[in-house]
C-alpha cells in the first residue's frame, strides 16, 4: 500500500542535511537535534514523560475493535435515515478533525457526503446571528445531533446545545428528541454523562487518556465522521499502517517520517531561529486539515516561551496576497507543502483559436498537470530565490485510508517534537486563562 512520504529537497542547509542522514552518513549540523528527538522517541514509546497520562492514542489505531466500529456504523446509519442535517456541537479537538477529514474527502461543490446528511457545525464560537441562522434552518429540516464535551461545561458547546434540545424538544417532542441526539462524554461523571444516562440518549466515551486535538480516531470523530458518510473503516486502517510504520522498537532514520519531520522542524527552530511554520498547500480541500493542525501543533507545543507558530496558506490563492511577502519579507519562518500526488478526475485544457487570452501555451495539458507546475515553481521561489526552507509532504490520494495515515502522522510527530522542546505535549495550561476573565466578567 502506497504512504504519504517527505521530500527535503527543497530545504536548504537542513534539507541538505537530512539527505545526508537519510542516505546513512553521519550529519554533524543535526546532531544535537538527532540526540533530542531520539530521546523524545523513547520516552514517547516508553510512555515515561510529561503527560503520560494522555497517551491512550499511540496505540488506538490497533486497539480499536472491529465490534466497536460496527457498533458506531449501525447507530451512524439510524442517524443518517432521519436526517437532512446533522448538527456536530463541540469546540476545538471536538470538532476540528471531524471537520478536517469531512471537508477533504466530501465533494468540493457539495454540502455533504453522497447519501448523508449535510454536516452542520455548533458550540465552537458565541455568534448570535449565526445561532439564530442555526435555529430558523432547523425550522425547515429533519435532524439529528451530536454533542461532543467530556465535561458537558465547556461554554460554547454547552450553550448551543441547551439551545438546540430546547429547539429538537418543541418539534419533535421529549420522546422522539432523546433518539436523535447522541452524546460523546466522560465515561463516568460530568453533566453531560448524567443528562445522557437520566434521558437514555445513545452515548460514546471521550476515553479517559486522550485529550481532546488527539481523540479524532476515538469516538469523539468517528461518530460523527461516520453519520456523515466517511468510510471510518477505511481511516482506523490507514492509521493503524502508519502506526505500525512509526512505533518500532528502535528509531530508524531511513524510515521514521515522523522522527524525520519532527527533525526538521527541530532544526529550524533552534539552529535556524525560526519562528513559524507556514503549512500550506495547493488543494483547498487540506483547508481544514491545517486548521486541525494548528490546534494541535500550537497547544501542543506553545507553553514555557517556547514553540513554533503553526500557520498555513492555500495556493495558488494566497501567493496573490501573502506571496510577496513570503518571497522578500522577514525570514522568520519556513515552509511545509502538504502535496497531493493524484486527483480523482481528469480535465484538460482547450486550445483557442483566437488565443486572446495567451494560454495556448498550455492546452492539450490537464489542470493538475498544471496545477503542480505552480506547485513546482513556488517551491524553488521560496527556497532559492527566497532562501526559505521547503519540506514537502507527499500525500498519494485524498482517500479515508490517506487521511488516516496523515492524521497518525503529525500526531506522532507532534508528541515527537513537543518531547524534544522538553515541553509537556498534552496539556493545555494557558487555555484556561481567557475562560477565567469571561466567567468573572460574566459574574460566574
Amino acid at each position: 500500500m502506497d504512504s504519504i512520504s517527505l521530500d527535503f529537497s527543497h530545504g536548504n542547509e537542513a534539507g541538505s542535511l537530512m539527505e545526508e542522514l537519510l542516505k546513512g552518513k553521519a550529519a554533524a549540523g543535526l546532531a544535537k537535534q538527532q540526540e533530542a528527538v531520539s530521546q523524545a522517541y523513547n520516552t514517547l514509546l516508553q510512555g515515561n514523560g510529561k503527560g503520560n497520562d494522555f497517551l491512550g492514542w499511540i496505540r488506538l489505531p490497533e486497539e480499536i475493535q472491529a465490534e466497536t466500529l460496527e457498533d458506531i456504523s449501525a447507530k451512524a446509519e439510524e442517524f443518517r435515515k432521519k436526517s437532512e442535517l446533522f448538527i456536530c456541537i463541540g469546540i476545538g479537538g471536538s470538532y476540528l478533525g471531524t471537520r478536517a477529514i469531512i471537508e477533504a474527502l466530501k465533494p468540493q461543490l457539495s454540502d455533504r457526503m453522497p447519501g448523508a446528511p449535510a454536516v452542520i457545525y455548533a458550540g465552537h464560537q458565541l455568534n448570535q446571528d449565526y445561532m439564530n441562522e442555526l435555529l430558523a434552518l432547523l425550522d425547515k429540516h429533519e435532524y439529528t445531533v451530536c454533542v461532543i464535551s467530556k465535561s458537558g461545561t465547556t461554554t460554547e458547546p454547552a450553550i448551543a446545545f441547551r439551545l438546540i434540545r430546547e429547539h429538537l424538544t418543541a418539534k419533535y417532542g421529549k420522546a422522539e428528541a432523546g433518539k436523535r441526539i447522541a452524546a460523546i462524554t466522560d465515561r463516568q461523571k460530568g453533566a453531560l454523562r448524567t443528562l445522557a444516562d437520566t434521558e437514555g440518549f445513545p452515548s460514546y466515551v471521550v476515553p479517559d487518556n486522550i485529550g481532546g486535538r488527539f481523540s479524532v480516531l476515538s469516538p469523539v470523530g468517528l461518530f460523527p465522521l461516520a453519520v456523515a458518510g466517511i468510510d471510518i473503516k477505511s481511516l482506523i486502517k490507514g492509521a493503524a499502517d502508519m502506526q505500525k510504520r512509526l512505533t518500532v522498537p528502535a528509531l530508524d532514520w531511513g524510515k521514521n517520517i515522523a522522527a524525520q519531520y519532527a527533525l526538521f522542524r527541530q532544526y529550524q527552530y533552534v539552529q535556524q531561529h525560526k519562528k513559524v511554520e507556514l503549512l500550506v498547500n495547493f488543494d483547498s480541500r487540506f483547508h481544514f486539515l491545517s486548521e486541525w493542525w494548528k490546534q494541535l501543533y500550537g497547544e501542543s507545543e506553545g507553553k514555557e516561551g517556547k514553540g513554533l507558530f503553526p500557520s498555513n496558506a492555500g495556493f495558488t490563492t494566497d501567493l496573490h496576497s501573502l506571496g510577496q511577502y513570503i518571497q522578500e519579507g522577514e525570514r522568520l519562518f519556513f515552509e511545509t507543502v502538504l502535496s497531493l500526488e493524484n486527483q480523482h478526475t481528469r480535465l484538460q485544457i482547450p486550445s483557442d483559436r483566437e488565443n486572446l487570452d495567451g494560454m495556448n501555451f498550455v492546452a492539450g495539458k490537464e489542470m493538475a498537470y498544471v496545477n503542480r507546475k505552480a506547485e513546482e515553481g513556488t517551491i524553488l521561489a521560496h527556497a532559492r530565490q527566497g532562501n526559505v526552507p521547503v519540506l514537502r509532504i507527499s500525500v498519494p490520494r485524498l482517500n479515508a485510508f490517506h487521511i488516516g495515515q496523515l492524521i497518525y502522522f503529525f500526531e506522532f510527530a507532534c508528541g515527537l517534537s513537543g518531547y524534544s522542546m522538553d515541553v509537556n505535549p498534552f496539556d493545555q495550561p494557558g487555555v484556561e486563562a481567557y475562560k477565567q476573565n469571561m466567567f468573572r466578567l460574566l459574574g460566574k
